[in-house]
């Protein structure tokens, strides 16, 4: 219809206690919770669409979503109106007013009407958390190891994996996409006193992709197989060469990118 806004919708959340983004039958996820708290907020239905799927236990602390609305009849509410209604403010309104503590909203703006939160997004980052010591204040958010592992030698080859586009073997199975194939812009281990972050960046990702990365990755610092050998791993497109995966504690999806600006 011709009144109808596109808005698109930046929030963080932490994934601990969801199962992931997308909706699911008999589980809570962040979009049936953003969704009800946005009808709520308008009293009528909204459908957001998100820019990616999020497995359960992974954290965001950027993401995108897109919802467009129809005003009222009448008028009466005017696109500004909608955005001061939703839009979260320093007292707790707006629609954080109606979301748990670990799904906040940090913005609301209007957008052209063929933005798509998913189709448009060109570049997708995420992070993995690895620390050493125990520390009660990283459980849930990081993966704890005893060992350190040799970094150099993962460096090495993440390096190399950015050479290929086909990721079957880092996918998880029986996922109905169209293509495995993924460009990888990104990939480096940067290491902390006591804790060390994966860093990745790509145009998209399969379902695991990251979580089976690092896990192959680990399998490497730990002298299990060398550098070199993750090229064949890669190459025979098979799920059961790679390391198992890492658990979705530590990893967090951190930057979405667009081929245009992203300005209220």
């Amino acid at each position: 219809m011709a009144n109808q806004q596109r808005y698109f919708i930046e929030l963080v959340y932490k994934g601990t206690d969801y199962h992931g983004w997308q909706i699911q039958p008999n589980a809570v996820t962040v979009q049936e919770l953003l969704n009800k708290a946005l009808a709520t907020l308008l009293r009528q239905p909204v459908e957001t669409v998100g820019c990616g799927r999020t497995d359960t236990g992974v954290h965001a602390t950027q993401f995108f979503a897109h919802i467009t609305l129809q005003p009222p009849e009448g008028g009466a509410m005017k696109p500004d109106d909608l955005i001061r209604l939703l839009t979260p403010h320093s007292g707790g309104g707006g629609v954080n007013a109606l979301l748990p503590h670990a799904i906040a909203v940090k913005r609301i703006f209007p957008v052209h009407a063929g933005a798509h939160a998913r189709f448009d997004a060109t570049s997708r980052s995420y992070a993995y958390h690895i620390h050493f010591n125990k520390d009660p204040f990283k459980d849930g958010f990081s993966m704890l190891l005893r060992d350190r592992p040799n970094v150099e030698l993962m460096n090495k080859a993440a390096e190399m994996m950015m050479t290929y586009i086909d990721f079957s073997c880092f996918s998880k199975s029986n996922t109905q996409v169209k293509t495995n194939n993924c460009k990888i812009s990104r990939a480096v281990w940067i290491v902390g006193d006591n804790s060390m972050v994966f860093h990745i960046s790509a145009d998209r990702f399969l379902r695991n992709m990251v979580r089976a990365i690092v896990g192959t990755l680990l399998m490497v610092g730990r002298g299990e197989i060398p550098p070199e050998q993750i090229k064949d791993i890669i190459e025979s497109k098979s799920r059961g060469n790679a390391g198992t995966s890492v658990p979705a504690c530590g990893l967090y999806l951190t930057d979405v990118r667009y081929p245009y600006p992203l300005t209220p």
